[in-house]
């Protein structure tokens, strides 16, 4: 007769206490990053027809979402432009004027204390919708720099907190941090969205922010979803080119390259939960398929265990209230 003897594992889930006590991965609203989408006009709040209960703002109505926001206890919001007009250069990105920085300048007035991060990119403010300058049907990199260099300077002026560049251009991050740097922006930091993959789960997202391409598709700059050692390397050059958080994108269908980033860099690392993602489980719970809490409290949670210190989410508001509820 063998002399082992099983474990008997289960002795430490007999209760909710001592599940509670022993649990590995806490999720918290302090992890959340909610994502707002700013549009130029008045007394809009159009709901995004692929993403339920997210909207369009105007100015005039972004307060009150601001507002809940804060109620919830959520830190930190990330906003997004949609501007009235766009050209080949994506004006509007770089305008002192222009939506995200009358956008930032107004939160922040309301609420100095809640983190605002900007995300900086070109893709909402360009007519052909890529994230930099096209020459034909080609995307340049280092004239498209120049641009994002304007832009993070003129969001820092307007006060965000964080600069977040999107657009995965070789050399974005070094040289949006020369820039902050030579305007008198030293101590903003830089969350370098150091890990997007080219995904179809930006399906909605494109609706939400009216960037999608007009030519092409973006597999020259993002990266290509088979590929996990690459993630490091751009992990790696982010970190060497002076970014402070590194964010990987999409999340849930990446969370073992999360997991990679993590076990590599000393940085925070910040999931972002995409909107394909937040999209799917809205639909599946319209049509009571699943337990909509259930999921995205759990959805979270790995995103968590897979390394993520931050996360990005739609589902912010929805979680803070669930958790609050425990």
């Amino acid at each position: 007769m063998s002399n082992y003897h099983f474990r008997r594992n289960r002795r430490l889930r007999n209760s909710t206490t001592l599940r509670s006590m022993v649990r590995e991965t806490i999720l918290q609203k302090e992890d959340f990053i909610y994502p707002i989408f700013v549009i130029e006009g008045e007394d809009i709040k159009n709901e995004i027809s692929s993403m339920p209960d997210i909207f369009q703002l105007s100015l005039d109505k972004l307060l009150e979402e601001v507002e809940e926001v804060v109620s919830l206890g959520i830190p930190s919001v990330l906003l997004f432009g949609i501007p009235a007009e766009k050209d080949a250069v994506g004006t509007g990105a770089y305008d002192d004027e222009g939506i995200v920085q009358l956008a930032t300048k107004l939160v922040k007035q309301a609420y100095p204390d809640l983190v605002v991060i900007a995300d900086t990119c070109l893709c909402e403010y360009t007519d052909h919708g890529h994230c930099g300058v096209v020459h034909g049907e080609k995307v340049l990199n280092d004239p498209s720099l120049e641009l994002l260099v304007q832009t993070a300077v003129s969001q820092a002026k307007a006060g965000a907190d964080i600069i977040a560049p999107s657009n995965m251009m070789d050399g974005f991050v070094i040289a949006i941090r020369q820039g902050l740097d030579a305007a008198g922006f030293e101590d903003i930091p830089i969350m370098s969205y150091a890990v997007k993959y080219a995904s179809a789960y930006y399906g909605p997202f494109r609706d939400a922010a009216d960037s999608a391409p007009q030519f092409g598709d973006r597999k020259t700059y993002q990266m290509d979803p088979a590929n996990r050692m690459e993630a490091l390397r751009e992990a790696e050059t982010d970190v060497l080119e002076g970014a402070d958080f590194l964010i990987v994108k999409p999340a849930l269908s990446y969370l073992d390259i999360m997991r990679d980033v993590k076990n590599n860099v000393l940085l925070p690392v910040v999931a972002y939960n995409v909107s394909g993602e937040y999209s799917m489980v809205k639909a599946a719970a319209q049509n009571g398929w699943i337990n909509e809490k259930q999921i995205v409290l759990e959805t979270l949670t790995s995103m968590k265990r897979a390394g993520a210190d931050l996360i990005m989410t739609y589902h912010a508001k929805d979680a803070a209230r669930w958790l609050e509820e425990k």
